[in-house]
């Protein structure tokens, strides 16, 4: 003999199939939107080929054997992407052989992620120690700089930016720091 449920009991799991259903539903639409009601999408990290990096160089400020200049990010790709941290910087002769070490970098407890939609500009500083430079016994061999080879956060391809310094052309000596991770908008005073 079979048993049916009674009609109370089919509604009850009608009822129940149609929240878990309106739940899913529910669940796919929030996650394919965002606060703003938009779609979301994945956003990249930024890579070396998706940046415009340059030197501020005309404006440098200077304090106690160290002087300060932007480094900016320009976002040149047609999509929306992403700098988290500090970037790698070394300096360059004319024929691309690095001078010295690389620039060193604090921590990364300031650091936040800053998304650069095209045309779009961060920036961060590099603190330039031309008294290390100057006086600092292993920098005994000093060659012109001629570029910055600037590897974005978390990225092993790199781009190139005009800065013509003194640096040390043997390994040893930092003379170069990275002062903050990167932060939104232009870090020139002028803008």
């Amino acid at each position: 003999m079979k048993v049916f449920p009674t009609t109370a009991a089919r509604r009850v799991v009608a009822v129940a199939a149609a929240v878990v259903a309106g739940l899913a539903i529910s669940t796919a639409a929030y996650a394919a939107t965002s606060s703003s009601g938009t779609p979301t999408a994945v956003i990249p990290k930024c890579t070396a080929s998706d940046l415009g990096v340059w030197v501020a160089v005309n404006q440098g400020n200077g304090a106690a054997g160290t002087i300060y200049y932007p480094l900016e990010f320009t976002n040149l790709s047609g999509q929306t992407c992403y700098l988290f941290g500090y970037p790698g910087v070394s300096a360059l002769d004319g024929d691309g052989n690095q001078l010295g070490s690389p620039a060193d970098w604090g921590s990364l407890a300031a650091a936040r992620i800053v998304n650069l939609a095209p045309g779009a500009t961060a920036h961060t500083i590099v603190g330039y120690h031309d008294v290390v430079v100057g006086t600092a016994p292993e920098c005994t061999s000093v060659k012109l700089a001629a570029y910055l080879r600037v590897y974005p956060p978390d990225q092993r391809s790199s781009t190139e930016a005009a800065f013509p310094v003194d640096a040390c052309s043997h390994a040893g000596p930092i003379y170069m720091s990275i002062i903050e991770p990167i932060i939104p908008g232009v870090g020139t005073v002028n803008g």
